[in-house]
């Protein structure tokens, strides 16, 4: 009796083993790695101060992590990235981004970001740049950043931008020195909502412009800040900080059919 009292507690303790062995197995595989590119740029002129627009940071982040993303956070220069104070303004702040303001984890990662050129695209599985006017000022001719969204297109990764981080693609071309986004279906912050808000000085340059100019193929929403994004294979835009969800919604879809 005792001796099957041995083998049946030894075949449980096995099975245990091995049941913990395959989900530990389970949780590595699903686990996803994705890169958060935020802005480094904060003033424009005296008067003009802008940064990373909180709500399409906090959006993608939250619903990232809260999907079980490990999520790394990289600006230009590293360190403290500036936000928009427009963006955490009593008239305009977005739920998600007082949630941000008062989480501490999240304070962290936005102060302490890893600096641009340190990351490799072989590091994670897709990358999300957040908007803002910051974007159209030190993202089109940074070199890092160049590089890094054409590693992430070579290896076949998603690579997500909402708003104003479109810029980054300015300047981004192919193996066949063709602008990446020629004849690709993009959206961003459009000409109307620039206007309509009066923001047109905060950016380097008109983002529906630029994408135009580089021959992409530009859409926008029917109404103006209603949430509005588009897909073109791995390419995945959103047009303005009410579409940050909606841009990493389709972001995370497309990594979890990979």
């Amino acid at each position: 009796m005792r001796t099957k009292i041995k083998y049946v507690a030894a075949f449980m303790a096995l099975l245990a083993l091995a049941f913990s062995g395959m989900t530990a197995s389970a949780q590595t595989k699903k686990a996803k790695k994705v890169l958060i590119v935020v802005t480094s740029f904060e003033t424009v002129s005296a008067d003009i101060k802008t940064g990373l627009w909180m709500e399409e940071f906090a959006a993608p982040y939250y619903y990232l992590i809260e999907h079980g993303v490990e999520v790394t956070v990289a600006s230009p220069k590293g360190g403290k990235t500036p936000i928009d104070p427009a963006s955490i303004s009593e008239q305009l702040i977005a739920p998600i981004s007082k949630r941000a303001l008062n989480d501490p984890e999240t304070q962290r990662k936005l102060n302490n970001t890893v600096k641009l050129n340190t990351v490799k695209a072989k590091d994670y599985d897709a990358v999300f740049y957040s908007g803002g006017h910051g974007p159209t000022w030190d993202m089109p001719d940074n070199a890092a950043s160049i590089a890094l969204i054409q590693s992430f297109v070579e290896q076949q990764k998603p690579t997500a931008f909402v708003c104003h981080s479109a810029a980054a693609l300015k300047n981004v071309k192919t193996k066949d020195g063709e602008y990446l986004i020629k004849g690709k279906t993009v959206t961003g912050y459009s000409n109307d909502e620039e206007v309509a808000g009066q923001t047109g000085a905060k950016g380097a340059f008109l983002l529906e412009d630029m994408l135009r100019g580089r021959g992409a193929n530009y859409q926008k929403a029917a109404e103006k800040w209603t949430p509005f994004a588009v897909q073109d294979g791995l390419l995945i835009t959103g047009e303005n900080p009410a579409s940050s969800q909606i841009t990493v919604e389709k972001l995370l879809a497309t990594l979890n059919s990979k």
